[in-house]
């Protein structure tokens, strides 16, 4: 990785500011409080995106409300560009991950998640935030820490760089999965499945066999089962066509008594209709009788009119104007005899007038005596002649009033007599009519009952037919084979269910052996795994101090080939030693070991920054495959003098120092930074940084 620019915007004092850097060895230099550890800052967050501390109080500028870093960088050769920015929020400060981009050739392959650029990062560079912040940024005051902590710290903290501390883990964690498998083993040594292995073979061979003879039993059901199933259809069949022909001679049964009901009502009805018609014949007889009867009055009357002088053929209208004759008779007679009556009285009062007067009555005139004898004589034999006129007219009176009284009763007889008789006749025409009709229903209802009577042989002929026993016969014969056909069928069932019971208990068995391998051949798999976790934890524990010795043998060759780079031919030749808890020593050419506390101030920073460089390129080997490509110095000439010329001898061992493509040192000593190959200065105006480049 080779970084070749940083812009910074709004980061600490850095309003606006664009660093450029090269390959070699660059350098900021500048006076204290003027911005130069803030690159530093900027370039972690723009990588990681995390801050130092628990907040990014430390990196966004006092007056501003959002910030925003962006390195460029190059690697593998891709060139590379990041975007990170921040954000006041209320009273605190956040990053802004709508500015978080990661851009490969000017394509976008990262934004807005952290974790997604954070693996980029990782696959891009090789390293992570902790192996930066470890190997690759020394920061201020930090060059010589590792030299300066306790052994077994020091230890401690390179086998987790280094990766051994996995060993150690893994060592401990192996434990308990020894421990667990080992207890597993003991529990499947105890397993009663796999103690009765062989009793369940024996009991699986003895269901098998069970389970086969119950399907050839099965079988032989099955087949009797189909033979009766057919047998019942059969007789089912069968069963059906006499519960047809029964229900059949049952509607036949229902119609004989239907038929019966109407006999029995036509023999009522023609019972009624033969009393009506012989109470016809006596009421028409009767009527006959009276109309003889009638008749016979009628002639006795018509001969009485015939004898009285009156034809008895004519009209009764005639008669009565005949009898009417009668009257006009009568009073015609009895006028004479009236008007004769008056005459005589006349004569009578002419008499009497003639007794005392001898004066004609008439004319008034005097009568002679012999006149008047004559007279009298006259008037008393006109009397005499009128009288017997009275007396023939009343005996005439008489014998026509007889004869009228006698034709008067015999008309009104006979008119009376004459209505009764057309009555009785047509009384007897509607009787007549009424009994023929009545003879004629009763000729229908016989012919009725008669058809009814051949119906109704026909029907108990049909129902005669019908043997009824073969319908219980059929009804027995179905109960017999039904009852064969359950017990078959139940059989049937109960065989299934034992076969299922049988089938589910070889399941079940075959389950449990095959558990029971299963469990054979995890505990025998468990055995060999205790014995490799046994054999892993043997050689994680042999293995570390193997490794680390490797480790410390390629540590002291790259410290020491670092160490002779930086010192060059002209200096003294330092030779150093480091055991097993990468503690260096310094053995002189008289062959004196010197711990790192006896070194001076200058030969200490030599050492710690050997000790780093050597330190960083063995991890990156081991982590990546290859050396470490550039390392950040924040201000690595503390404890060293301008006098001594250590910070020269430092300054031009860095220049010297080739194996790393780049270096960025942060020093406020001018000394420090003419030795590098590129200067940038940094001045503060007015709360501000500026950047200026000098070489």
């Amino acid at each position: 990785m080779r970084i070749e620019l940083v812009y910074l915007e709004n980061i600490r004092s850095h309003v606006k500011s664009t660093v450029p850097f090269a390959r070699g060895f660059n350098c900021l230099v500048g006076g204290l409080g003027c911005g130069k550890s803030s690159i530093l800052y900027a370039i972690d967050f723009a990588l990681f995106g995390d801050p130092l501390g628990r907040s990014y109080d430390y990196l966004l500028r006092e007056d501003a409300e959002s910030g925003k870093v962006v390195v460029q960088f190059f690697q593998n050769g891709k060139r590379y560009k990041i975007f990170r920015g921040l954000k006041r929020r209320g009273k605190g400060i956040s990053q802004d991950f709508d500015e978080l981009k990661l851009f490969e050739n000017e394509e976008q392959i990262a934004s807005v998640k952290s974790d997604a650029v954070a693996e980029q990062l990782k696959a891009i560079t090789g390293f992570n935030k902790e192996l930066f912040r470890e190997i690759v940024w020394v920061r201020q005051e930090r060059l010589k820490e590792l030299l300066d902590v306790r052994p077994r710290e020091r230890q401690k903290r390179l086998d987790e760089l280094f990766g051994l501390s996995d060993y150690e883990i893994a060592w401990s964690n192996l434990a308990g999965y020894q421990k667990e498998y080992e207890g597993e083993k003991k529990a499947y040594e105890k397993d009663p499945d796999i103690a009765g292995m062989e009793t369940l073979n024996r009991e699986y061979n003895r269901t098998v066999e069970e389970f086969s003879l119950t399907e050839l039993k099965l079988q032989e059901i099955t087949q009797k089962l189909n033979q009766t199933k057919k047998e019942l259809e059969e007789v089912d069949l069968k069963l059906k066509k006499l519960e047809a022909e029964k229900a059949a001679i049952e509607e036949l049964k229902r119609k004989e008594a239907q038929i019966q009901a109407n006999l029995a009502n036509i023999e009522d009805s023609s019972a009624r209709l033969a009393e009506k018609i012989e109470k016809k014949k006596a009421l028409i007889e009767e009527f006959k009788k009276q109309l003889d009867s009638i008749e016979t009055q009628i002639e006795s009357f018509k001969t009485k009119l015939k004898e009285i002088g009156i034809s008895p053929e004519q009209p009764l209208d005639a008669i009565r104007q005949y009898l009417a004759a009668f009257d006009d008779q009568i009073s015609s007679l009895k006028g004479e005899q009236e008007a004769a009556l008056r005459n005589i009285q006349e004569n009578q009062r002419r008499v009497s007038s003639l007794a005392t007067e001898n004066r004609c009555p008439l004319c008034l005139q005097t009568l002679t005596e012999e006149y008047k004898n004559r007279l009298l004589q006259r008037i008393n034999e006109e009397n005499d002649n009128r009288q017997k006129t009275l007396t023939q007219l009343k005996n005439e009176i008489e014998e026509l009033q007889r004869i009228r009284s006698q034709a008067n009763t015999t008309f009104l007889n006979l008119q009376m007599f004459t209505p009764k008789t057309e009555e009785l006749k047509k009384r007897i025409d509607t009787e007549t009519q009424a009994l023929n009709e009545l003879q004629r229903e009763f000729e229908e209802k016989h012919k009725i009952e008669k058809e009814l009577r051949s119906q109704l042989k026909t029907i108990r002929t049909e129902i005669s037919r019908f043997d009824l026993t073969k319908l219980e016969n059929a009804k027995a014969q179905r109960e017999q084979i039904f009852k064969q056909y359950y017990i078959l069928d139940s059989e049937l069932r109960t065989k299934e269910n034992r076969k299922k019971d049988l089938a589910n208990r070889l399941n079940e068995i075959k389950e449990r052996i095959d558990q029971a391998q299963q469990k054979i051949e995890r505990m025998e798999k468990i055995a060999k795994i205790v014995e490799i976790i046994g054999s892993l934890r043997d050689a994680y524990r042999s293995i570390q101090p193997k490794l680390r010795s490797e480790f410390v043998k390629v540590l002291r060759n790259f410290v020491q080939q670092v160490l002779d780079n930086l010192i060059g031919s002209e200096g003294p030749l330092i030779n150093v030693l480091i055991d097993e808890t990468y503690t260096p020593y310094i053995k002189s050419e008289s062959g004196v070991e010197r711990e790192v506390s006896n070194l001076s101030g200058g030969e200490r920073t030599l050492l710690a920054f050997a000790y780093r460089l050597g330190l960083g390129q063995l991890i990156m080997q081991s982590r990546t495959g290859h050396g470490l490509s550039i390392l950040l110095l924040d201000e690595p000439t503390e404890s060293l003098g301008s006098e001594d010329g250590s910070i020269d001898r430092l300054a031009e061992a860095i220049s010297r120092f080739k194996a790393i493509e780049q270096i960025i040192a942060v020093t406020h000593s001018e000394a420090f930074a003419e030795k590098a190959e590129h200067v940038i200065r940094l001045e503060k105006e007015a709360n501000e940084s500026k950047i200026l480049l000098e070489k």
